[in-house]
């Protein structure tokens, strides 16, 4: 179903049977009852488009998100992103990458790692303050290498978690944060919030003609997008503070026992939120990325999305990694009064 914000359009194919076809310079959008709404290209500016499984589309339409550079996400049902449309273009800014891969291994890689901890321990302690919780006291001003770097912000992660999740309700309240393979329901909240805040990440850092799996504070292995690890600690007390501020409204009843695929095909049972929960829970989060944030845009606008703001911030890293910025200090945005 298409909606509209102040700026741009949005299309999204949520119901089964629903199409997005093209015709005579137009996006046609047909609902499953068959109601048709059409929108042309030049009218006004459609930022993105979401595919879920059991809608349709068009070569042809697929050719002009393409052409377009619309932001295009091909979905589950569950909000899970398998893949993203991507313009063949985008991969020809080679500049910007190869400074990436510099800085990888001068001077300029562990600034920008310090950089990373430093604003994640920040957001982190705005959480703590706003709950009247005890924030992490942190020195990393004469860190220079990156292996201390990771010992801090694990200690800070363990303080920062440790007092959180007091906030949530005992009965799914977990002993400990758990990321990779948690069986418990609140750590797949979690999981499943910093999910989607991932696929923003990731497409912010496409945007910016970065490599999404060359980063600098995570370890560089195969699979494993570290610049798009490094970004999202940037955000993920918005997440965090998202979910807290949401916490009476998880009950033990609304978490669910399923069944997943581990690795070496071996099942593993893990808790989740059921798929209402999950749905109302994603659309929650959508609508996070939205909300107008007190952070001037680069060109023009005292205030900007969240989503903007993430892609603005990947777009400043690789002006600093260009040398088009003597430096890149994250900007961090405030939390909502508690």
């Amino acid at each position: 179903m298409p909606f509209r914000n102040s700026k741009t359009l949005k299309i999204e194919l949520a119901d089964y049977g629903s199409y997005l076809g093209r015709s005579e310079g137009c996006f046609e959008v047909r609902n499953k009852n068959g109601e048709v709404e059409r929108y042309p290209h030049f009218e006004k500016e459609i930022g993105e488009c979401i595919l879920k499984s059991g809608s349709y589309v068009s070569v042809d339409a697929l050719i002009d998100l393409a052409l377009w550079n619309i932001d295009t996400y091909i979905m589950t049902k569950r909000n899970r992103v398998v893949a993203i449309l991507k313009n063949l273009e985008d991969d020809s800014h080679v500049k910007t990458r190869v400074s990436q891969y510099q800085a990888i291994n001068n001077e300029k890689g562990v600034t920008i790692a310090k950089q990373i901890v430093k604003s994640k321990i920040e957001g982190q302690n705005r959480v703590l303050k706003k709950y009247n919780l005890k924030p992490f006291d942190y020195h990393i001003e004469d860190v220079k290498d990156k292996k201390r770097l990771l010992t801090i912000e694990s200690r800070s992660a363990r303080h920062y978690f440790n007092q959180i999740f007091s906030l949530f309700p005992e009965n799914i309240r977990p002993e400990k944060r758990i990321g990779y393979k948690a069986y418990d329901g609140l750590n797949n909240v979690f999981n499943f919030g910093y999910y989607v805040l991932r696929c923003r990440i990731h497409k912010a850092i496409l945007k910016a003609k970065l490599e999404p799996y060359l980063g600098f504070l995570h370890s560089t292995q195969f699979g494993k997008p570290s610049l798009v690890c490094d970004l999202q600690d940037l955000y993920r007390y918005l997440i965090d503070d998202f979910l807290i501020e949401r916490r009476k409204k998880f009950h033990k009843k609304d978490f669910v026992v399923v069944t997943d695929f581990m690795m070496r095909l071996k099942m593993g049972k893990r808790i989740h939120l059921c798929d209402y929960e999950a749905d109302s829970l994603a659309e929650g989060l959508n609508s996070l990325f939205e909300r107008e944030v007190g952070i001037p845009r680069i060109r023009h606008g005292k205030k900007q999305t969240l989503g903007t703001l993430i892609s603005e911030e990947a777009l400043l890293l690789a002006k600093y990694l260009r040398k088009e910025r003597k430096d890149w200090c994250p900007r961090l945005t405030t939390l909502t009064p508690n």
